[in-house]
């Protein structure tokens, strides 16, 4: 194997692995405040009165925070691109990156022959990241309606000990 095709694997990799402790860390972190915001919420059963826009405006919130998330691993991306002269510009740079993180692949940028490989890892990479993104969306979700169902419909009260 060429040393700079071993460079391009081993940069992708490497960025890999980073993009993916930070969208790690970024969603244990929503996890944690949302924890947070459950126990509070159970302790005031009027927080449940409108349950359809409490979903919504969670929901909504996560996701404009998990494509913050995104945009910052796609900004990791870039600067490695630029850094490394496989892209010109800042500009490209972060289009290049964003087009192949959500494996779009349409702008018509092509990064140097010697790091295309790159594009193709971070494109495998964007998978990885959507799709944890959508898991943590499907378990919050789930989550949500069962606080719900429980506050609407508590278990009876029972006289056993």
């Amino acid at each position: 194997m060429e040393p700079v095709w071993k460079a391009s694997w081993s940069w992708g990799l490497g960025l890999i692995a980073l993009t993916i402790a930070v969208h790690a860390f970024g969603v244990v972190m929503l996890a944690h405040g949302l924890q947070r915001i459950s126990t509070k919420a159970s302790e005031h059963r009027r927080f449940f009165r409108h349950p359809v826009a409490m979903t919504a405006a969670l929901i909504g919130a996560i996701g404009w925070l998990l494509t913050v998330f995104h945009g910052i691993e796609a900004i990791i991306w870039a600067v490695a691109y630029l850094w490394l002269g496989a892209i010109g510009t800042t500009r490209d740079a972060m289009l290049y990156s964003i087009d192949s993180m959500t494996t779009r692949g349409a702008s018509g940028l092509r990064l140097d022959p010697e790091w295309r490989i790159m594009g193709a890892l971070e494109a495998a990479d964007g998978m990885l990241l959507f799709g944890i993104s959508t898991a943590f969306v499907f378990a919050v979700m789930q989550r949500i309606e069962r606080i719900i169902d429980r506050v609407n419909h508590p278990p009876p009260l029972t006289w056993d000990t």
